[in-house]
């Protein structure tokens, strides 16, 4: 199979910055601190959140790890005194020797079989270390399910060899079940809904051009994935309440526990 192309275009993910953040706080502060910390984020992006991750649990050691270039580039500026970047991939990741904090803001979505990967993830930590996690969970929102009924039809479906992308996101419960049984003494497991006041229901697009629709970006043609947004606007627009501004409900699950 042909590697997928990197699609991420920092400026695209930034213009909600703000809204992007607010989970990552949310996250951080479920977090134990003890100075001195060795840490690692999972999906670090630009390293502008990494490296307020760094500074606010002065962290001994902090290294972010992403699998797009193009995101990784913007984190030059934000390495140092402690804090590095690489390239990797959150699937595979191990760690020797272990983290004392695991962290990932809105990333293994993007990985698969969720149970086994945190199975690997607890195995990188060390005796007493912490795993922060936030994970999208808006699959169900007509914003994504109509990117996917959209994969769904020509000449989409040909130029994508039929795939359609299919959330390994677990129902919050899971997530807790999952956490008790790879060992996980402590644990806080909630489902948490951002409402964010968008300018029109036009913005939800620019939203999900920044995110989900990266991954049918990356496997089809500049000039089809140009007709596949006008397609996905135009089925997606009339399923929108077309209020200024425009409710967008997302709906997020965070989890942290300790060994």
């Amino acid at each position: 199979m042909a590697e997928v192309p990197d699609t991420w275009n920092p400026a695209q993910y930034e213009k909600f910055r703000a809204e992007r953040a607010a989970p990552f706080f949310d996250l951080l502060a479920l977090v134990r601190r003890r100075a001195g910390m060795r840490v690692v984020d999972l999906g670090c992006g630009t390293g502008e959140l990494t490296h307020q991750l760094h500074r606010e649990l002065q962290a001994r050691e902090t290294l972010g790890v992403d699998r797009s270039e193009a995101m990784l580039a913007k984190t030059a500026a934000f390495a140092g005194d402690g804090l590095r970047f690489e390239q990797g991939d959150i699937a595979s990741f191990t760690a020797n020797p272990a983290f004392d904090l695991i962290f990932s803001n809105a990333a293994i979505q993007w990985v698969p079989e969720h149970e086994l990967l945190l199975g690997r993830l607890a195995a990188s930590l060390a005796d007493g270390g912490q795993l922060a996690v936030q994970v999208p969970a808006n699959h169900d929102h007509p914003s994504h399910t109509i990117a996917a009924a959209v994969a769904g039809e020509p000449p989409f479906r040909e130029a994508l060899g039929g795939y359609v992308r299919h959330s390994p996101v677990l129902a919050v419960e899971q997530y807790a079940a999952v956490l008790h049984r790879i060992g996980f003494e402590v644990q806080h497991a909630r489902l948490q809904v951002y409402g964010h006041l968008l300018p029109s229901r036009d913005e939800v697009v620019e939203w999900v051009k920044g995110t989900l629709l990266t991954d049918y970006e990356a496997r089809m043609p500049a000039d089809l994935f140009q007709t596949f947004l006008v397609r996905f606007r135009e089925r997606l627009l009339p399923c929108l309440d077309d209020a200024k501004p425009y409710f967008y409900p997302f709906k997020r699950i965070l989890f942290w526990a300790q060994r």
